[in-house]
Order: structure tokens, then sequence, then C-alpha cells
């Protein structure tokens, strides 16, 4: 195993990739009665064009069908994978991204039982048609149910404007109108192509012990058959370097009480896997803090003048092969909010030159939160990521941030704050319209 010592926390990693292309990283922590495993396959809702396995041509594939794979997972011949978790004490989830889907569980008690359980119902599909007809209405309810929320669409509208050529702009979940075409042959196609062991991670964190473990998810691994990995060819358009495909401004209207806004900027400039991605994420947000965090000069002065106020936040999405930044609120002046916002950002100068001490602080408040964070099992495994970040892991980022300098920030901000980066989208009151 690859042994990695985290000497600040007092915590060590340990790293191995098994005979079968299996990555897996395990992280003890002492004194903890909880352990937390995630079992994540790199393959989200962009990947809808692909090579499946065994075959040569390009197909695409429903929108949803890494979402509704992940859902058809837990199901059985004869149970249920959510039963055989409770047996033994745990709780147990999973989740679908743009990149990645991930299945979880967390427990204090019988973790060998648990550990066996995650990989085996990950690692043993079972389809029909008629559960698969079934899981559509399921998953058609949590879409309809999403399209009544102003706050889903109005973030999905912008990742319209910025991505239009690009699967980012479906959701996740698809449509229902997508979900109706997917068979039980399509999950078995887009579930041999992306659940092999070579394109997955196991992240262990918590009670352990890291040889004994090993030994379990080893064997477990072992008694399995597998075909030999295809490599996966995947078709996800490239990001337009000069933004001229980001589209300006778009509105619709919905029953809502107020208008809601929101402001993109795509972040144009491919990002380096790696080393290079945790620094840019860091950067960024230490950007962010600078331009609009609660006690910076921006967000006083526009909050005293009422164009923003308790509902405004923004949020910075890093994700393997794409980068965004949003900033919404509610507003009785959605021009107003967005001309403001615009402002800010195209003068991003303003908030950063010369601002040492301001930076000195931002950076110490941000290392503060990465060493909450390390007490956090859950934290710790959901920001592993390591076909975007490479095997750096939580513990890595104090040291990002503490090298950041002022000239590494103006370099991101002069990166990714361009005005032909920059969108708006707005949710206006029906009944004021």
């Amino acid at each position: 195993m690859q042994v990695k010592q985290y000497e600040q926390f007092n915590e060590t990693s340990y790293q191995t990739k098994l005979d079968n292309g299996l990555t897996v990283t395990l992280l003890p922590k002492a004194g903890f009665h909880k352990t937390y495993a995630v079992f994540t396959t790199n393959y989200g809702s962009i990947d809808n064009t692909f090579v499946p396995a065994g075959e040569t041509e390009m197909r695409r594939f429903p929108d949803g069908i890494a979402h509704f794979l992940e859902h058809k997972m837990f199901e059985k011949a004869d149970h249920d994978a959510f039963q055989t978790f409770g047996k033994y004490g745990a709780s147990a989830n999973a989740f679908t991204s743009f990149t990645r889907t991930s299945y979880l569980f967390s427990a204090t008690q019988h973790l060998r039982e648990n550990l066996e359980t995650l990989l085996d119902f990950v690692q043993d599909p079972y389809f029909t048609p008629a559960t698969v007809e079934k899981e559509k209405g399921i998953i058609g309810q949590e879409i309809e149910m999403y399209n009544d929320d102003p706050s889903w669409r109005l973030y999905f509208g912008m990742i319209g404007n910025l991505y239009p050529n690009h699967p980012l702009q479906y959701d996740i979940a698809g449509t229902t109108e997508s979900i109706a075409k997917i068979t039980a042959d399509d999950l078995y196609a887009a579930y041999r192509t992306f659940y092999h062991p070579e394109n997955m991670t196991l992240f262990v964190v918590g009670k352990l012990d890291p040889d004994e473990v090993l030994d379990w998810v080893t064997a477990n691994q072992a008694a399995k058959h597998f075909d030999a990995f295809q490599p996966i060819e995947r078709k996800i358009p490239a990001t337009v370097t000069d933004g001229h495909d980001i589209m300006p401004y778009r509105m619709i209207d919905m029953p809502v009480s107020r208008a809601k806004s929101i402001i993109g900027v795509k972040g144009l400039a491919p990002i380096e896997a790696g080393p290079a991605a945790l620094k840019y994420r860091a950067g960024v947000n230490v950007l962010l803090e600078l331009l609009f965090g609660d006690t910076s000069k921006n967000y006083l002065r526009l909050y005293d003048e009422g164009i923003i106020d308790d509902t405004f936040g923004y949020d910075f999405e890093l994700q393997n092969g794409f980068n965004f930044v949003t900033f919404s609120g509610e507003t009785n002046q959605p021009e107003k909010f967005d001309a403001a916002i615009i402002a800010v950002l195209e003068n991003w100068s303003q908030a950063v030159e010369g601002q040492a001490d301001l930076l000195a602080m931002v950076k110490k408040e941000m290392i503060g939160r990465c060493v909450f964070m390390a007490n956090s099992l859950e934290a710790i495994a959901n920001r592993y990521d390591q076909r975007l970040f490479g095997n750096t892991t939580l513990f890595d980022e104090p040291a990002t941030i503490a090298s950041l300098t002022l000239d590494d920030i103006k370099a991101i901000a002069q990166q990714l704050l361009t005005s032909q980066a920059i969108s708006e989208y707005q949710i206006r009151p029906t009944s004021k319209h």
C-alpha cells in the first residue's frame, strides 16, 4: 500500500490498486466509533453518449440514465440492499452528480458485513422490463417535484445559458420524456461500460484497521469475475474557450412572490487535474470571499443599499472538464441586482489589489473550516475525487490554501472573471409580469 502521512493532522492514508483495477483508499480515524464508506464510479449525468462495452459504435442514451441506474442498483431479485444494510445497523444512500455516481453507508458495527454488502450489491446488477417500468413512475414524480421548484429551475436555467451545447444543460434526473425511453438493456449496457473496477474507487474512513479492511476487500474482489476492461470512449463537447456560445440572458415566469435572479460565470480555460485543480478551487473560493464574503465591503455596501438581502448567496462548481460560479438571490429589482453583481465582477481588482491583510484573514478562516471538516467522516470522503484531484484529500487543502498569494488570486480573477463569460437568468412572478 502507498502510505501518505499528514503530520499537521496526525493522520495517515493508505492506498492501493487491486489486480482488477479497483483503487482502494483507507483512512483510519482514531477516536471515532463510526465508519463511512463510499464506492464511486466515474460515470455521471453528462455521460449520455458513449461506446458501450463490447461494441464499437458511439450511441446516444436517454438523459437521466446514470441517475436511473443508481436508483435501480439497490433492487435485487429477492431483496433490497437497504434491507441488508439495515440488518447490520448501517445507514445507506447514493447520489448521482454530473460526473460521478456514488454508493455509501455509515455504520458503528459490522464493518466487514456492510463493506461486503456495498461491494456485492453494486457489483451485481438486476434489471427486468417490469421493474424498470415501475421505477419510471417513481423517478417521474421526483422530476415533476424539481420542475416545480423555482430555485432548481433557476440553477439549471443558468447552466443552460452557460452550456447550451453541452449535456450539462440537462437535469441530472432527465425528463419524464427521456426516462420513458430507458430500457433494461440500456441499463445493462451502461452498467457494463462504467461499473468496471478499473473505473471505480472505494474510500473508507473512520474506525478501521487498514490491513484488515484491505484483506476483506481483496478477498471479496478476488472471488468475482470481471471481463477485461475496455477503455471508455465518451463524447463530451469541449468547453468553448472564447465564450461565444454563452446565452447572455434569459427569463421565465413562475408563480413566485418575488423575482429570483442568478448571475453565472463560466470558467473558459481548462483546468489541469491533480494538485493544480485543488489550488484552483481554493483560489476561486478565496476570490469569492474577497468579493462577496459577508464581511467584505461589496457585500456590506450592496446590503445597505437594499440590492441584496439574506437570500443572496454564491456557489462554485468544479468538476472534471468544467467549472462555473453562480450568484443568486431574491429581489424586487432584478435588473438592478444583476447590474450591481456584474459591476463587482468586472471591477474585481478594487476588492483584491493591495488586500494582503484581508487575504491573510480569509485564508485563516478557510483553513479553520478545513480543520473543522477534518472531524467529519462524510466531508473527508465526499471531497475525495481521484479523477479531478488525484490522490489529494481534505488534509492537503490547508497547505494549498496557505500557499496562495495575492498574485495567485489576481491571476485566477483575470482568467475567470471575463465579460464574455458572464450570463443572466431571471424568474419573474407570473402575476406581476
